[in-house]
């Protein structure tokens, strides 16, 4: 186990310690894991009902971070998955509450159950106006089934937001349990899992997943979903979630309702981007209309990989509620407004060559023929490129960020749905240009720019000559090399890709000068190439990525290089002077 911890016996007040010192609106009893809006006695005073949620801690920002104005007025912390004891939420009771009394927020598991609901009991004994609410939004669990009913999951956090506008609003006691009652009836979440997570105590995971495995309909606490299954794309996955939501909600068309899209822990916010732009998606072409969505880290699982869905249904109230300000460090500073896909888009400006003209070559009248030499020789090449995304992703991995096979990748993927395109084969430094300007747009990082401007270059080279033959292409090679380097700023020697093209460039003029046939020609530019991109592994890196890594690095060949001995040998076996060789 791999944790930021200091000892397992003290990671809640230790991190409760952290959050409170960053959070001046905030205070924690003495001796206690209990956190309290600094003005709660004054919000008291004032007439507001007090809230009060908790469980154990693992969730965060949940429960803490929705503490302030607007929301909680306090937060009681368990140990990580562990229900907070009875006399914690009595205290936390006796320091928040007022003559308005307090409402305990409470996620359907049974010690939460159990010790808020006994701390209830012993309050309103002692004279204190208490009702409690239980949240039980997750739908993975049949209404009825053999269990102890459906969970508190990251609805909850939709609860809070609505009775805490309500108790700012002054609302008592009565209507502000009543509010969130009604907001918990009208809530369906689920969730799907990519990983386990590990509970600093267990110092181990709760369940195991396969690389091709996910965990379907999970609690919140590691355990094991309702179903395991095969890992599908994210389209498929929201479509599940979403398909089971709307079932249990009964929703039909027209109905309004706000999304919250929840990181359980680990998931990246690229892919919580993707779930939102899909959710969206699936909900508009059911009709549905999302008033409020927000994507992000509401209530986890510590570090599991994972997404949950929850839908809420609407009305003017509720949708007031949502609305009302909250100052707390965890609730979305954005208001959830959604914006239309018509406004979300707005028109492509003309792109533009670097001569001032359209690049689109769709305006010509002639496009690469199917059969044409230098067609095949193209499409082979994105071939190889597409064939070889795992092994180039693999060797990056062990000396730089791990993109290039990816890159490469998406950018022969980009040059294939365009070739159709393209100027034909009697143009081809206009080729070279176009090909040029579709991979500096589709491919990012520091790959699209240098192949771009190679060729770019030779393009350009083409075009000034008269009749190309090998030698002109020769030529155009080279100034193609010359222009990488100058952009990139590597020479040779560097452990860059440099190390596999100027040998290559430099072994073509050589054998042409030396009349051998173009086939010939091309061997020794592949063999060149693939001797430097060999060579590389013994280099200490200057350049590039793998000098980020330093001599970490040496013992493996740059994949850059690499991928340069691939293309030109599937340009070579396309021109057919040389078998291919496996």
């Amino acid at each position: 186990m791999k944790k930021l911890i200091n000892d397992v016996a003290t990671v809640v007040p230790d991190m409760l310690g952290g959050f409170v010192a960053l959070n001046p609106a905030l205070a924690m009893l003495a001796g206690s894991t209990i956190v309290v809006r600094s003005d709660a006695r004054a919000a008291a005073e004032r007439g507001e009902v007090a809230l009060i949620s908790g469980g154990g801690a693992g969730h965060e920002p949940a429960h803490a971070g929705y503490v302030g104005s607007g929301m909680l007025s306090a937060a009681v912390a368990g140990e990580v998955f562990t229900s907070p004891s009875t006399d914690a939420v009595l205290d936390a009771i006796h320091a928040v509450a007022g003559s308005a009394g307090v409402l305990l927020i409470v996620k359907n598991y049974t010690g939460d159950r159990f010790n808020f609901g006994l701390a209830a009991e012993i309050a309103r004994a002692e004279g204190i106006p208490v009702e409690m609410v239980i949240v039980a939004d997750d739908v993975a669990l049949t209404a009825g089934g053999e269990h102890a009913g459906r969970r508190g999951l990251a609805g909850t956090v939709l609860v809070h937001k609505i009775a805490g506008a309500a108790a700012a609003a002054g609302r008592p006691l009565a209507e502000v349990a009543q509010a969130a009652r009604a907001a918990a009836e009208a809530l369906g979440t689920m969730g799907v899992a990519l990983t386990p997570c590990t509970v600093p105590a267990a110092g181990k995971a709760g369940f195991e997943l396969a690389d091709d495995e996910i965990e379907w309909g999970l609690g919140i606490h590691g355990e094991p979903g309702v179903e395991r299954g095969a890992l599908v794309p994210a389209d498929a996955i929201v479509e599940r979630l979403l398909g089971k939501i709307i079932d249990d909600l009964k929703l039909q068309k027209g109905a309004q309702v706000a999304l919250l899209v929840n990181n359980l822990g680990g998931t990246p916010s690229s892919e919580l981007g993707i779930v939102a732009r899909s959710a969206l998606g699936f909900l508009a072409a059911r009709g549905i209309e999302v008033e409020r969505a927000w994507a992000g880290t509401f209530l986890s699982a510590l570090e599991m990989a994972g997404v949950s869905l929850t839908l809420l249904r609407l009305d003017a109230q509720r949708l007031a509620w949502l609305d009302a300000p909250a100052e707390t460090s965890a609730w979305p500073a954005l208001s959830g407004k959604v914006t239309h896909a018509s406004a979300a888009t707005l028109p492509a400006g003309a792109k533009q060559s670097e001569a001032g003209e359209t690049t689109s070559a769709s305006a010509q009248d002639a496009k690469l023929a199917p059969q044409s030499t230098l067609r095949r020789a193209i499409e082979a090449v994105c071939a190889c490129l597409l064939h070889a995304e795992p092994v180039l992703t693999e060797m990056d991995q062990r000396v730089g960020d791990g993109d290039l096979g990816i890159s490469l990748a998406r950018g022969a993927r980009g040059i294939l749905q365009e070739l159709d395109t393209y100027p034909a084969d009697n143009q081809p430094g206009a080729v070279l240009r176009t090909i040029s300007a579709t991979t500096r747009r589709v491919v990012g990082g520091t790959s699209g720019p240098l192949y771009a401007v190679m060729l770019l270059r030779a393009g350009t080279v083409l075009d000034q000559a008269g009749t190309v033959d090998a030698q002109q292409w020769a030529n155009a090679f080279a100034a193609g090399v010359t222009a990488l380097m100058e952009l990139g700023g590597a020479k040779a020697g560097e452990r860059t890709m440099v190390d596999a093209l100027l040998p290559a460039a430099d072994a073509l003029q050589a054998a042409l000068a030396r009349s051998a046939s173009s086939g010939d020609a091309l061997q020794s530019a592949v063999d060149a190439a693939t001797e430097g991109a060999a060579r590389t592994a013994s280099m200490s890196p200057r350049r590039g990525r793998s000098s980020y890594v330093g001599e970490r690095a040496v013992g493996f060949a740059d994949p850059g290089a690499h991928a340069v001995g691939l293309w030109l040998a599937a340009i070579r076996d396309t021109l057919g002077t040389h078998p291919a060789k496996t």
